[in-house]
């Protein structure tokens, strides 16, 4: 096992640290007859440079519609889709299937609005951002740059702990299935969900070794399987239990006061709470905004990475779109007021028993990559600004070559181990503090969709656009930022309320469902 550069011989380009990679296993060889290899010397090397590399100097990438398509749906159908028919259950007919719909059109205007800002300058030929975080720095600079990489780290941060939390209650949810169906439904069936928390913890470490956002696609595309399993499975038993009614649940206008649901009775307070909890809610499901531009620098060209892009982003937000207002609809046809907040696991179905463990187990599975589709981007950041900080430590740099029977050779970074490590841990202690799904999906909902969804890519765009103020497309950009901004004040109001609720009947360490 010997050590050798991380990068191999790196160069600054632009203040940012990227590979350089050597030119002469792409040189053609000529083999003369005394056996004896030597370099042809009147070769294109140009040529063949630019087979194997892009504009930048890095690797040809090889993403394409389909896996840029996948990227977004693990991203965008993950635990989000499950407390749906809770979130229209108290926004009702009327309010909860439009808000839905509008919160999907305006992500993806905005979203397209994002994909023309992967280059600074010209869409086809300008320099290359990497991250949200350079892009940003590229074409606004200044403050907002700390601004925004503080608000996006911190969210994918708080979506790996939601990711965790969700997970635990799949895995719960197979268990007390069983244990319900093997009782007759006799024992109610509580437990811990501490050692799934730390099962799914374990897993997630192994994982996170996997070393770039472009090695996971073949995760994303079982995750976008698995997202599709369970979905479908959330919305047929929704239509079964719809035809076992014999009729539609639910109100025009949600949830009434003085429903008795199991965290009490229903006030006219917490009817204002509980709507704008479910507006974060709704907010939270189509947030993938912050890896966009990750997504994005996967993808090959020609054609220009934005085009690519923006029809993957049209195919995915609309597909997921359909499937959101059909579980989130059905769920709340078939349960009314009682709509579950997780619809798979908070027991609303009782059979077939082996149908809900099929539809938990795509779940976890589901969010085992969703977790890295995430967190891969925050990963980055920190080992690139650590090559920055320490580049003559072997402990930051080094890697070791070590030989997987079957998969090839496993580049070891003892600083990426030891970091991506303390990482999943840390999100795995917050959540078994913090185990409140609903509550945490409707804060990052929140806290996310105004600045990362809607502010930056309006900005951003603005700038590169050059468009002039008080013209009227300014001013239509400007109407739907404000706009976004109460609802997302609104929604971080509703679900702080709810946290505050769910504290005062809490104890650390020793929730139970």
């Amino acid at each position: 096992m010997l050590p050798r550069s991380r990068t191999l011989p790196s160069r600054i380009h632009q203040g940012i640290i990227e590979e350089r990679h050597d030119v002469r296993p792409y040189v053609q060889v000529e083999v003369r007859p005394n056996n004896i290899q030597t370099e042809t010397q009147a070769m294109n090397i140009q040529s063949n440079y630019s087979k194997c590399f892009d504009d930048d100097g890095r690797l040809k990438r090889t993403g394409t519609f389909w896996t840029a398509t996948a990227h977004i749906i693990t991203a965008v159908i993950g635990s989000g889709v499950l407390s749906l028919a809770w979130a229209v259950a108290q926004l009702g007919w009327v309010a909860g299937p439009v808000v839905m719909f509008l919160f999907a059109v305006v992500n993806l205007y905005t979203s397209n609005l994002l994909t023309q800002c992967y280059r600074t300058g010209d869409s086809v030929n300008g320099h290359r951002n990497y991250t949200y975080m350079e892009a940003v720095k590229s074409i606004l600079g200044g403050k907002k740059v700390k601004l925004c990489g503080l608000i996006q780290y911190i969210n994918l941060f708080g979506v790996a702990i939601g990711y965790t939390i969700a997970a635990s209650v799949s895995m719960m949810a197979i268990k007390r299935s069983n244990c319900y169906h093997s009782s007759h439904g006799k024992d109610p069936c509580h437990m811990s969900s501490n050692g799934y928390m730390i099962t799914f913890g374990i897993a997630e470490v192994i994982f996170s070794q996997i070393p770039d956002f472009d090695q996971v696609w073949w995760l994303s595309i079982v995750a976008a399987i698995m997202s599709f399993t369970y979905s479908s499975v959330g919305l047929s038993l929704g239509v079964a239990k719809v035809a076992e009614n014999k009729t539609f649940k639910g109100s025009l206008m949600g949830i009434s006061i003085g429903t008795v649901t199991q965290a009490g009775t229903v006030t006219s307070t917490q009817k204002i709470w509980r709507s704008l909890q479910a507006l974060g809610a709704m907010a939270f499901a189509y947030s993938f905004s912050i890896i966009l531009i990750e997504i994005q620098d996967t993808i090959k060209s020609p054609p220009a990475e934005h085009k690519t892009m923006r029809k993957a982003t049209t195919l995915s937000i609309a597909v997921t779109t359909v499937f959101y207002l059909l579980c989130g609809c059905m769920g709340y046809a078939a349960f009314g007021d009682n709509a579950p907040g997780n619809l798979l696991t908070g027991f609303g179905f009782y059979n077939p028993y082996w149908l809900l463990d099929i539809a938990n187990l795509a779940i976890v599975i589901h969010l085992v990559g969703a977790y890295q589709v995430f967190s891969q981007p925050l990963f980055a950041f920190v080992e690139k600004w650590s090559v920055r900080k320490w580049p003559k430590s072997n402990f930051v740099t080094a890697e070791y070559d070590i030989p997987i029977p079957c998969f090839g050779v496993y580049q070891l970074n003892f600083f990426r181990l030891v970091w991506r490590t303390i990482f999943v841990l840390l999100t795995t202690l917050i959540a078994m503090l913090m185990p409140f799904f609903n509550d945490v999906v409707g804060i990052l909902g929140a806290f996310g969709f105004w600045p990362l969804t809607v502010y930056f890519p309006i900005d951003m765009y603005i700038s590169q656009k050059k468009i002039g103020r008080w013209t009227s497309r300014w001013i239509g950009l400007q109407l739907l930022s404000v706009s976004c901004l109460i609802i997302s004040l609104l929604a971080a109001v509703g679900s702080m309320a709810g946290v505050v609720l769910d504290l005062k009947t809490y104890k650390p360490f020793k929730t139970s469902y």
